[in-house]
């Protein structure tokens, strides 16, 4: 069974940043398209920053320009910086895998990390 933790979350100002890291084991990391995900109270998760085998990134339109997603496969890790935060940006932050979502039979997720954005 993959494991996943996610860290680096906390509370920050609006403006300010955080550099969120997700450390993954017990899978090919280096096979995946990885994503980072996000829930705020009430509503549904979203994926809001992937990057795929080759480097290559895409996100959401809520946050372009602000965060950026990159990996290191040689420590199977996945980061997420956010600068510019907005307090919308307040949720509990997830990494996973999208392709591997598509499966029925996958449905596991780590702890999350909290992501809190208030002055």
């Amino acid at each position: 069974q993959v494991q996943i933790v996610e860290s680096g979350g906390g509370l920050v100002q609006p403006g300010g940043s955080l550099r969120l890291s997700c450390t993954v084991s017990r899978i090919m990391f280096n096979s995946w398209t990885w994503g980072w995900y996000r829930q705020a109270p009430g509503k549904q998760r979203e994926l809001v920053a992937s990057i795929n085998i080759g480097g290559g990134t895409n996100y959401a339109d809520s946050v372009k320009g602000r965060f950026t997603i990159s990996r290191d496969n040689a420590r199977s890790t996945v980061f997420l910086q956010m600068n510019s935060l907005k307090p919308e940006d307040t949720a509990v932050y997830y990494c996973n895998m999208p392709g591997r979502l598509l499966n029925r039979d996958y449905n596991y997720w780590g702890q999350g990390t909290q992501v809190t954005v208030s002055s």
